[in-house]
Parts: structure tokens; C-alpha cells; sequence
């Protein structure tokens, strides 16, 4: 092959990748049924005069199936831990028992399942509009390189199909974590 530097496989992957983990960390922050300390990971905490994620102030641990448990570092943050919880957008009612504020997790309406479910498949087609858009970038690199005849016809037809490979690839792995993450908010 010639000169292909300007299309950089590496890049169109690092780039299908990172749409990839967004939706990773996106599906980690849906409630299921069952308790997971990434559920309070997007939680910011009002403490020393600014806002800071939960797991700066505290440990957060799974006890149990349903029940998550923040030890809380400094007895003056208890409140503060607890009041973040309260107000999230989780549904979610903390007890405090001295520094540890312990979080059941409640089971989940099948209404809420299904809205669950909706969420998730529109984060699943944020991502795969991420990928298709990081092929299109590459298929545009492709057009002009043959258009300034810096690669050939069948070059530009190779190139292409491995970006589309590339592409096929982190559409899949995408429906994979849907369907997933689909599983487990319906299971009941």
C-alpha cells in the first residue's frame, strides 16, 4: 500500500472505543433491581465548600443484593452524603446509622423496568451514532486521498471495507451491552 497516513486506523478505533466505554459507564449508572456501587458513582456531595463525588468522602460497599452502605470519613459530611443520596434523581432513601448511611435498594415497578429499558436503548444508539460517525469521518479521508491520487481505487476499496470491519465490530459490541443490560433490568 501507499501513502495512507492520513487515515489512521488507530485513531478511527481509539474513537469507536471511547464511544464504546461512554455507553459502559452511562449503562453503569441505570438502576436495576440489584444494588451496585457504581449506582452512586454520579453522586456529588456538597462537602468543604465545594461539590465531590461520593467516593471521596466515603466508601461505598455491597453488603448485600439489595443494599448499598456508605462509610462516610468525616463525621461532618454524614449529612451531606445523605441529603446527596435523597436528592438524586435514583429514587433511592438512605438511613444513617453513625457514619454509615446504608441504601436499600427497592425492587423495581415493571413500569419503571420498561422506562429503564427506553433509556437504555437510547444511550445504545447515542454510541452507534458516535461509530457510524467515526466511519463517515474515515470513508471521507479515503475519498480525498483517492481523489488526490494518493492511494488507488482498489486501495480506497480495501481501505474501506476494513473500516466498515472495524466499524461492524463496535456496532455488535454495542447491541451486545444492550441487550445485557436489557436482561438484567428485567430480571426480576
Amino acid at each position: 500500500m501507499s501513502d495512507t497516513d492520513s487515515l489512521d486506523m488507530n485513531d478511527l478505533k481509539r474513537r469507536m472505543e471511547g464511544a464504546v466505554n461512554v455507553l459502559k459507564e452511562e449503562f453503569a449508572g441505570l438502576r436495576t433491581g440489584r444494588a451496585s456501587t457504581s449506582l452512586l458513582e454520579h453522586v456529588q456531595v456538597n462537602a468543604y465548600g465545594s461539590k465531590m463525588p461520593i467516593n471521596q468522602v466515603g466508601t461505598v460497599s455491597v453488603p448485600e443484593p439489595r443494599l448499598l452502605s456508605v462509610q462516610v470519613w468525616d463525621q461532618s459530611l454524614v449529612q451531606a452524603v445523605e441529603k446527596a443520596i435523597r436528592e438524586s434523581s435514583l429514587g433511592l432513601n438512605p438511613q444513617t446509622e453513625g457514619n454509615v448511611i446504608r441504601v436499600p435498594i427497592p425492587e423495581l415497578s415493571q413500569e419503571r423496568r420498561k422506562e429503564l429499558t427506553r433509556v437504555a436503548h437510547q444511550y445504545a444508539e447515542q454510541a452507534r451514532v458516535a461509530v457510524r460517525n467515526v466511519r463517515r469521518d474515515g470513508m471521507d479521508i479515503l475519498k480525498k486521498l483517492e481523489k488526490e491520487h494518493k492511494i488507488s481505487e482498489d486501495e480506497h476499496r480495501d481501505l474501506a471495507d476494513e473500516v466498515q470491519e472495524l466499524t461492524n465490530k463496535y456496532i455488535k459490541e454495542i447491541d451486545d451491552l444492550l441487550a445485557k443490560k436489557d436482561e438484567e433490568i428485567m430480571q426480576v
